[in-house]
C-alpha cells in the first residue's frame, strides 16, 4: 500500500451495521489494538443493561464503537483525528489545543452523522 493510498479519503471498509459481531470484525481490521477495550466495553454495557433493566447501555456501546469505526475506516479522517488528539495532549499552546479540540468535535459529529444516516 502506498503512502498516498494510506491517507486516502476512500473508506478502507464499508460501514458495518451497528451490531457487536460486525463492529468487532471492523475493529479487528482497522484498529486491532483496541479489541480488548471493545470487549471490556461490551461486558460493561451488558452488565449495566442487566442492572438497570434497560437496553440503553447496549445502544450506547453500539454508537460509541460505530463512531470509532466511522473515523478509523477513512485513513485521512483517522490521521486528522489522531493528530488532533496528540496536539490536545502535548501542545503547550492553549490556542493550538483549543483548535485541535474543536476539530476533534467536528470529526466526532461527522462520524455520528454517518452512523445515524
Amino acid at each position: 500500500m502506498t503512502s498516498a493510498a494510506h491517507h486516502s479519503d476512500e473508506p478502507r471498509i464499508p460501514m458495518p451495521p451497528l451490531e457487536y459481531p460486525a463492529l468487532r470484525k471492523a475493529v479487528a481490521v482497522l484498529v486491532p489494538s483496541r479489541l480488548p477495550e471493545l470487549f471490556e466495553d461490551m461486558q460493561q454495557a451488558f452488565t449495566w443493561a442487566s442492572e438497570r433493566d434497560s437496553l440503553a447501555p447496549v445502544h450506547l456501546f453500539h454508537r460509541k464503537w460505530g463512531v470509532v469505526v466511522a473515523i478509523e475506516r477513512v485513513p485521512a479522517r483517522a490521521e486528522r483525528f489522531h493528530r488532533c488528539e496528540r496536539l490536545v495532549a502535548q501542545s503547550g499552546d492553549p490556542a493550538e489545543r483549543r483548535a485541535a479540540a474543536v476539530e476533534i468535535a467536528a470529526l466526532l459529529a461527522e462520524a455520528d452523522r454517518e452512523i445515524s444516516a
